[in-house]
């Protein structure tokens, strides 16, 4: 038997198809393993990184389970931030109780909301937006009206 028949009498296209796959995934973790080598360098060369990197995320794990402060009185508002944290209340509503903050930028963004990154960290500040103990975040509508109607 020669050709396409001895192909297919010894499993000859299975075997081609894991030979491509096998030869695929070592190209793409090369290629990896290459994209990424500048910083396995920069750490060979840099070793205080390593211990930056470690403490700067202790700090940071330490800092989430803090509750945003408010400082104890209301943030007073332009009329203009009034209005975005308006838009946002009604993009909130579309949202559950608990939602996850990269969902309340998409639909920001989506909405045409202006600056809305900055204008989160407005929510962030005035604790209108304050995180829950599982990752998402809540809005507090009480105070939301005590800053608008202020």
């Amino acid at each position: 038997m020669y050709g396409i028949e001895a192909i297919n009498a010894n499993n000859g296209w299975a075997i081609t198809a894991v030979g491509i796959t096998i030869v695929f995934s070592g190209l793409v973790v090369l290629s990896f393993v290459i994209a990424q080598l500048h910083k396995g360098l920069d750490l060979y060369d840099n070793p205080q990184k390593i211990k930056q990197w470690f403490s700067l995320k202790k700090k940071m794990g330490k800092q989430l389970d803090k509750p945003l402060e408010t400082g104890g009185s209301l943030l007073v508002l332009t009329e203009e931030q009034k209005e975005i944290v308006k838009q946002f209340a009604l993009l909130v509503r579309t949202l559950e109780d608990h939602f996850s903050l990269p969902r309340l930028l998409e639909l920001a963004r989506i909405s045409g909301v202006k600056n809305f990154y900055s204008n989160l960290k407005i929510l962030l500040k005035s604790g209108i937006l304050f995180p829950d103990k599982e990752g998402f975040f809540c809005w507090d509508q009480d105070l939301y009206i005590k800053i608008i109607s202020h």
